[in-house]
């Protein structure tokens, strides 16, 4: 069994997407662009297990990802002891496979709200209605106001504008002093220099006076679902962060009812952040571990 398992691979993203469509409660760890970006950081791998992707991490230690494909059509109690082979530890467990897991005996539970999912109004995010959004549309209006911009899409012609910004952000944000800022680069630069590779993978960005101001990276996660990857801008432009984000919805967001903007890993200048767009709900997900005999 462990010989299965491999590193993730764009040769596979068509299978993988094929499994991912018959499943269902889907969060944001789980698009082929989250798995491609992070594969490196995480030691991702996966393997073929029946009507079932199976997926880990091997860094910093050996742990499960939820399994992809049609939960409901799998015998658990005999799926999870092999799944649970090596490690009996799993991670990112999204609600609706945790409800069915929380049935099998000897399988324990617990939420895991750093890693749940915020999710939002699309229409709410592009309108900016009412007085819950005062301050954003406050903002997006002084930067309209102050600033000439151009919205253009991510093109692979504008990938180049799109690293030279990402480096630059680095530089005013001391990535080399966060870990945490310094994986995420490394994720950001898997993804933009594979572009024309990842499938569903795309973006926007703003331009002022010639050079890329703002970017933003999205897949669609679902029908009704788009999820932001990764979303940047440079400080210097008071409301650019309200205008990347609504200006990007508005153009190539309208066809979509949510926006997943993905978890706040527990940093509570993120969760602030996030909590401040008004989300309308949360994608749950729970850690877990299967006693083993």
């Amino acid at each position: 069994m462990e010989s299965e398992f491999h590193p993730i691979s764009l040769q596979e993203q068509e299978e993988y997407k094929a499994f991912l469509a018959l499943t269902p409660g889907i969060t944001s760890d789980y698009s082929f662009g989250n798995l491609w970006a992070w594969r490196d950081i995480y030691g991702l791998e996966w393997a073929r297990a029946g009507e079932l992707i199976r997926i880990r991490q091997t860094l910093p230690q050996l742990i499960h990802w939820a399994p992809v494909g049609p939960w409901h059509r799998v015998d658990w109690s005999r799926m999870l002891p092999e799944l649970a082979w090596k490690t009996p530890f799993f991670t990112r467990i999204p609600e609706e496979l945790a409800q069915i897991w929380n049935k099998i005996p000897g399988m324990s539970l617990e939420s895991a709200p750093d890693h749940w999912d915020y999710i939002y109004s699309v229409p709410e995010l592009i309108q900016l209605k009412g007085n819950k959004f005062h301050k954003k549309k406050n903002l997006l209006r002084q930067f309209q106001k102050n600033y000439t911009a151009e919205y253009v899409p991510l093109e692979p012609s504008r990938i180049e504008q799109a690293l030279t910004l990402q480096t630059e952000w680095c530089l005013w944000r001391e990535c080399e002093e966060s870990s945490t800022l310094e994986m995420e680069n490394q994720a950001i630069l898997a993804t933009l220099r594979e572009w024309q590779s990842l499938e569903d993978v795309f973006g926007g960005g703003l331009m002022i006076d010639g050079a890329m101001a703002a970017y933003t990276v999205a897949e669609p996660l679902d029908e009704q679902t788009l999820v932001i990857h990764f979303e940047k801008a440079c400080p210097n432009y008071k409301g650019i962060y309200q205008a990347i984000n609504q200006i990007f919805l508005e153009r190539e967001g309208s066809a979509y009812t949510y926006v997943n903007r993905e978890q706040d890993l527990g940093d509570s200048g993120l969760r602030q952040a996030k909590e401040s767009y008004n989300p309308v709900g949360y994608m749950k997900k729970y850690s877990g571990s299967l006693a083993t005999s």
